[in-house]
């Protein structure tokens, strides 16, 4: 057996239709991810009553089970909630209209929510609460000190975990394929059918995952040195 360096730039070309379809689903679940990791992470961090036992539970739930168990859990489970409440509504609205793209986008956005949670926190943490009450000292308000002294800091701190989760989500979204989304490895699969050569499919699928990691790791080096400016020597 031959590798077919030929076919390894077909399957690569054919491939690279499906690269828009998982940055989207990267993009949005890491985007709204980020916004329920923030509202649970300010949650458990400050101990609001009623919300932290759910926040926690939450948080222990999503991390203490398999990506694509949440996938499937959405995929068979919110088409029922939807029906029953539109039905309850007298809505005219189905489970069926749903795109199956947006399964993918709320059960990625819930995973991504539960470890952005923790993210965030340690990110937070990380602030030196000494700072904040310098903030304080020289006139800043509560809402300046956040913008300008903690919220910098904590998301340089916080860029390392949080590029390993971009680049954890954009791996997975090849678990999409499970609910007939055609994601990248899908197309490989599909193109590999053509003449059953898989390995060459599967081995340009991973080239295009490892070039879209190294651009993503090359972004946040760059991001990260911009925000450490705001790190040399805090508020004095």
């Amino acid at each position: 057996m031959k590798l077919d360096f030929g076919f390894i730039w077909t399957a690569f070309v054919q491939l690279l239709t499906a690269v828009p379809t998982a940055l989207a689903i990267t993009a949005v679940s890491v985007f709204c991810g980020l916004l329920i990791g923030t509202a649970v992470a300010v949650i458990r961090l400050y101990k609001i009553p009623v919300l932290y036992p759910i926040a926690t539970s939450y948080v222990t739930f999503i991390r203490g089970t398999p990506m694509l168990t949440h996938l499937l859990l959405i995929y068979f489970g919110l088409p029922i909630i939807v029906d029953s409440l539109a039905e309850a509504l007298g809505l005219s609205f189905r489970s069926v209209s749903i795109p199956m793209i947006g399964f993918a986008y709320i059960s990625f956005s819930i995973t991504a929510g539960a470890y952005m949670s923790e993210v965030v926190r340690s990110g937070l943490l990380a602030v030196n609460q000494g700072q904040i009450e310098a903030a304080y000292s020289i006139g800043m308000t509560t809402t300046q000190a956040t913008r300008r002294i903690v919220l910098p800091q904590a998301f340089a701190a916080s860029l390392p975990n949080l590029s390993n989760m971009v680049i954890g989500m954009l791996h997975g979204t090849t678990l999409a394929f499970t609910v007939s989304v055609v994601d990248i490895n899908a197309k490989a699969q599909i193109v590999a059918t053509t003449n059953w050569k898989f390995f060459e499919a599967y081995l340009a699928a991973a080239i295009i995952f490892w070039g879209l990691t190294i651009i993503i790791e090359r972004l946040t080096a760059l991001a990260e040195k911009r925000f450490n400016l705001y790190n040399r020597g805090g508020v004095s």
